[in-house]
């Protein structure tokens, strides 16, 4: 029988190496590959000499199973997130930037859950139980039952989890886990994987909900082995700027749910407040009409959210004019100067481009190019758009414009906080009136034509 290798993983980036080196070709970090022993091949996974595991049970696909039953917090946003409630046996895992408040979340989470008859544990490895209690009196959660212990021993910790059974157990963070068979440091890749192992086989094997806080790097991805987003059931990502008071909880991977979903906080001298109508908030600053402002009508999971893009065109006094983006894809807009440039005309040379969302929002969706194109024409010409107009819709490397989904929930958003004019890609499929006008554009030029008498 061949002899398997044994392999050598990076600490820093999981990268895997056939042999042992100095330096990790993938990351660039020095000293940070461990020798890994290969799985052992038992006895079940034998199928020679006789020795053979044991057959599996077979089922169609029309087996009828009980949808799983959820337990509410009674924070809306948080419960809508998770796609109605926490499941029995789910693993969460939830990443963000450093003081953004993921323990805060959690603690009020864990707080409202077992006022509403759930029994659950917080671990805290990063924190005092003084400091945790502080927080606890601070948000006035004192009076909660929820159980406390500072502990990064994960053997000690599964043993208190298997002899007091919770129903939801938080370990804060997965990072400071450590695990006393597995021979490297606290936070390392195999620490993290290994850690998250269990606790997710803990859930699955005990009934219990296990939250995970994990740590993320400067490129905002969860800190860790990938496997660990794998091995977990939902994965969400608290956002939002630290001296910005407006949170984001978003939904990246939920198999209870539907993904990118997303729950609205807003962060208060007494913790985090939810906010029920973000679009409202979003767009409370906005009171008069001024150049380079303009209004999306744009899709988070299920829910319409509007939010308002800003754009800054002016003279550059550089040989290569800057091109500044926040909370947008900054290839979607060079892919939209370019359009505008080679379709209609219009060109952005020798200016700097300055493009924002307001309130901290981070918008992915294509359908943002309209209002983004808007946005920028208006700050170009100083023309100011109505304010009671809003924009959707995809342009095409063309120019043309592409309908987008979800067109008559985006219509209806509007219109419920006043709007009375949406402008929208032709052959939109808008569904019965919403009393709002629609002024349907077949492509970018004939837009820039009829809102800003060019083209």
């Amino acid at each position: 029988m061949a002899k398997t290798d044994t392999s050598f993983t990076c600490s820093s980036c999981g990268a895997v190496h056939k042999k042992w080196a100095g330096r990790c070709d993938a990351c660039g970090a020095w000293n940070m590959i461990v020798e890994e022993a290969p799985l052992s091949a038992g006895p079940a996974s034998k199928t020679l000499g006789g020795v053979r595991g044991r057959k599996i049970s077979l089922h169609d696909l029309r087996t009828e199973e009980v949808s799983p039953p959820r337990a509410r917090s009674g924070m809306e946003e948080f419960d809508r997130v998770l796609g109605g409630g926490l499941v029995p046996s789910s693993a969460i895992l939830v990443g963000g930037d450093p003081g953004i408040g993921k323990s805060t979340l959690l603690l009020q989470a864990a707080a409202n859950f077992s006022r509403n008859g759930l029994s659950c544990i917080y671990f805290t490895g990063e924190e005092a139980s003084a400091q945790v209690r502080m927080r606890a009196q601070r948000l006035g959660l004192s009076d909660a039952p929820v159980k406390l212990a500072t502990e990064t021993n994960l053997r000690d910790i599964l043993t208190t989890l298997d002899a007091e059974r919770p129903d939801l157990a938080v370990i804060d963070s997965i990072q400071t886990m450590w695990a006393d068979h597995v021979e490297s440091a606290p936070g390392s890749v195999a620490q993290v994987r290994a850690a998250a192992h269990e606790l997710t086989s803990f859930a699955k094997r005990r009934g219990s909900a296990v939250m995970l806080v994990g740590h993320v790097t400067k490129e905002g991805q969860i800190a860790g082995p990938r496997v660990v987003e794998h091995m977990v059931d939902t994965v969400l990502y608290f956002e939002g700027e630290r001296g910005h008071q407006f949170r984001i909880l978003r939904s990246v991977k939920n198999r209870f749910g539907a993904a990118d979903e997303i729950g609205v906080f807003e962060m208060t001298g007494q913790g985090l407040a939810e906010v029920t109508n973000p679009s409202a908030l979003f767009l409370s600053e906005r009171e008069s009409p001024a150049p380079g402002s303009a209004v999306f009508a744009g899709i988070e999971g299920t829910r319409p959210v509007l939010t308002e893009v800003q754009a800054l065109v002016a003279p550059s006094p550089l040989g290569t004019p800057r091109r500044t983006v926040v909370g947008l894809d900054a290839g979607r807009l060079s892919t939209t100067l370019a359009v505008l440039e080679a379709r209609c005309g219009i060109p952005f040379a020798g200016l700097d481009v300055f493009l924002n969302v307001a309130g901290g929002m981070k918008i992915s969706e294509p359908a943002a190019d309209l209002a983004v194109a808007a946005a920028l024409l208006s700050a170009r010409e100083d023309i100011a758009l109505p304010v009671d107009y809003v924009f959707f819709g995809e342009i095409s490397l063309s120019g043309a414009l592409r309908p987008v989904g979800q067109a008559e929930n985006r219509l209806k958003e509007a219109q419920k906080l006043g709007f009375k004019t949406a402008v929208a890609p032709a052959r939109s499929k808008l569904g019965p009136p919403t009393g709002i006008t629609v002024r349907q554009m077949p492509d970018l030029t004939a837009f820039v034509g009829e809102m800003f008498g060019a083209g």
